[in-house]
């Protein structure tokens, strides 16, 4: 079977509407795949904050013809926040291949009067309950605010939104007031003055934003929350399948054409190996379990 893999396309599920980040890397990597394996059709299946996406991958045949193009927010995070996913995140999935590592950024929008960590808190203290902000239910933007609100002490409200695309447009419109989610889809809007970058998480300035400080220097010091994306396939799907697909991907990812694509969305290629991928998880898991038990953040249902 493995052998003659693949005999018809191949199906790489995102749980998120089209337009927003990872969608945009899971098309890149879905064009890449067919150049070298044959035709691989992007689906999207959003809603559930991933999880409807990610459970009917993990309910599929484990035969390498349906994939999930994963992130932090739909293999971690809703492991913790759902109780009743109808599947087990932690056992559902075979990890094939990591993607990408996207350095979260801090962004107000431009009806807030702040140009530091500093003065967008104390604008926050000022109006409690004025500000707030949007993204998919359980991504790492949903946490990632939630854990701002906890360790700042603001008052802020969390909207739900399907997807990332249609949150930024509202940031951008003056409905939500800030957002602390990946580069690939704020950085265009941070070049043109659209939104300003108050502050990245991660340890490090990125390259591209060198007088924006990281949430580090501006006084939270254990404040750093990469994203990621990566490729997964329902368990118990053969070796070999798992191991000419992250073959093909890693193909991908050393060509000069996707390694431009991607830093130009921002992310870094992340080049690996099944096992690679499964150890990564591993530490993610817990992780992002203690970010969401420190950030209160709760969905009713599952």
């Amino acid at each position: 079977m493995g052998q003659a893999y693949p005999e018809k396309p191949i199906k790489l599920i995102v749980p998120y509407p089209t337009g927003g980040s990872v969608d945009a890397m899971a098309r890149l990597v879905a064009q890449s795949l067919s150049s070298r394996l044959g035709q691989t059709i992007i689906e999207n299946r959003p809603g559930g904050g991933a999880s409807i996406g990610a459970r009917s991958v993990a309910l599929a045949t484990p035969d390498g013809y349906t994939l999930l193009f994963g992130s932090a927010g739909s293999l971690c995070v809703i492991a913790t926040l759902y109780s009743n996913l109808g599947y087990d995140p932690l056992t559902a999935f075979t990890p094939v291949a990591t993607v990408s590592v996207l350095p979260p950024v801090f962004v107000v929008g431009p009806s807030v009067p702040a140009t530091s960590i500093a003065e967008f808190v104390a604008y926050a203290k000022a109006n409690p309950g004025k500000l707030n902000y949007g993204s998919a239910l359980g991504a790492p933007p949903h946490l990632s605010g939630a854990l701002f609100k906890v360790k700042a002490g603001i008052d802020v409200v969390y909207i739900p939104y399907k997807g990332a695309a249609q949150s930024v447009t509202d940031l951008l419109g003056g409905q939500t007031h800030f957002t602390i989610d990946s580069l690939t889809s704020l950085y265009p809007l941070i070049k043109d003055g659209r939104v300003k970058a108050l502050a990245v998480a991660s340890t490090t300035r990125w390259p591209e934003l060198p007088d924006v400080p990281t949430l580090i220097e501006s006084g939270y010091p254990d404040f750093t929350l990469d994203a990621w994306t990566g490729v997964v396939a329902p368990a118990g799907t053969p070796p070999d399948i798992v191991n000419k697909l992250n073959a093909a991907i890693n193909e991908g990812l050393r060509s000069p054409e996707l390694q431009t694509s991607l830093i130009n969305m921002s992310a870094l290629p992340k080049i690996g190996s099944p096992e690679d991928f499964a150890a990564f998880l591993a530490a993610e898991m817990p992780k992002w379990a203690a970010i969401v038990k420190l950030s209160g953040a709760k969905i009713d249902g599952g």
